[in-house]
């Protein structure tokens, strides 16, 4: 089966996340064909699969790594076409997952069938991690998956992750790592009371402007040569009774950093608490650590992609930690050398998400030719 009709079927399985559908089946069917050994790791809503094949001579183990899950298509009647049956419309592929990531997945598994057919006796061992739940809330995925896989002793020494790295042109920008990501949800308690009679309440809504200034005019960091500064944003403000005489009792604000190695966690929370009680005399709030930022540096991953994408391509490739989080954020932390490459972002998540087929067919033969300089006896 070639990349785009790969592509196409799992772009008609409507596996918004955590819901898999049928996609892992589907690729399950692939592996096996090609002489895979597959094992399914579902936690509890979550479907998870880990797939290996050993050549014929001992080595390090290079991973494909992905999420078969897609974000909801939003309203239908905004598409140009189906999202969920996988249109080819002048060249291009249209469909939810099509950039993020169904096509990469595409692109991994016939680049591996490729590679097989020529190379019999490899020094190592490929291998598929592949998850539903990258796009919710990513606990019952990834993050369990490789510790199940590691705590019998396995040892991955390389990872790829399809996710859509690139901005302008196929393989114009790997990711080498990420930011970290900490979400924060504040409640600022006040008194309610008639607007009349201000004296008589504490308007949690006026402490709130008080606190976001505090919040938006502090310089967290400087970032480094890795990593730009950590970022403060505001996702979210709620408050009031619905009515225009009414001081209200309380007032919620949402927020996320996006931060540097230059800060911890603890750092963060600390310097933002201490902010909002200068400026509010009742709070409280809970914090949510999605991931620590986390960077490949060095090692033999990086200069094979840039080799590959230059060989393929002719792009100096830019190495990048932009970008939301992804599942390297439990990967890397294990050791492991993790690079993302994927096709390019700038539909991603939105209505009418496509990519140019000849995009992810050129994709699958960049990646065949990493498989090629890993394994090069």
């Amino acid at each position: 089966m070639n990349t785009l009709d790969l592509a196409k079927i799992l772009i008609k399985e409507r596996s918004i996340s955590p819901n898999d559908s049928n996609c892992q089946e589907i690729i399950k069917k692939n592996l096996i064909e090609q002489g895979f050994e597959v094992k399914d790791l579902p936690f509890g809503p979550v479907k998870n699969l880990w797939a290996t094949r050993t050549g014929g001579k001992k080595g390090r183990t290079f991973c494909f790594a992905g999420h078969t899950d897609v974000v909801p298509a939003g309203p239908l009647e905004s598409w140009e076409f189906d999202p969920f049956e996988g249109t080819v419309h002048d060249n291009i592929l249209h469909g939810r997952g099509a950039a993020d990531m169904k096509g990469s997945l595409a692109a991994m598994i016939t680049a591996t069938g490729r590679f097989l057919e020529t190379e019999k006796e490899y020094p190592g061992t490929i291998a598929f991690l592949l998850t539903s739940d990258e796009e919710d809330q990513a606990v019952d995925g990834t993050a369990k998956a490789i510790k199940t896989i590691m705590a019998d002793g396995t040892k991955i020494d390389f990872c790829l992750i399809g996710e859509p790295s690139s901005s302008q042109k196929l393989g114009d920008t790997i990711r080498v790592g990420r930011r970290g990501s900490l979400s924060g949800k504040l409640l600022v308690k006040g008194i309610q009371g008639h607007v009349a009679y201000p004296d008589l309440a504490r308007n949690p809504i006026h402490e709130c402007s008080n606190v976001l200034t505090a919040l938006c005019t502090e310089k967290w960091d400087s970032g480094n040569e890795f990593f730009p500064a950590t970022s403060f944003q505001v996702s979210n403000i709620s408050g009031g009774t619905g009515v225009n005489n009414v001081i209200p009792g309380e007032a919620v604000i949402d927020f996320n950093f996006r931060f540097s190695p230059e800060l911890s966690e603890k750092e963060i929370i600390a310097r933002t608490e201490d902010l909002i009680r200068r400026n509010c005399e009742e709070f409280h709030i809970d914090w949510k650590l999605s991931g620590n930022p986390f960077i490949t540096k060095g090692g033999t991953l990086i200069p094979v992609v840039q080799e590959a994408i230059k060989n393929f391509t002719g792009l100096e490739t830019i190495l990048s930690t932009s970008g939301g989080t992804s599942d390297g954020r439990f990967i890397a932390p294990m050791g492991i050398e993790v690079v993302e490459l994927g096709p390019t972002n700038r539909t991603i998540h939105k209505v009418n998400e496509a990519i140019p087929v000849k995009e992810i067919e050129d994709l699958s033969n960049i990646y065949e030719l990493i498989l090629k300089k890993i394994f090069k006896s």
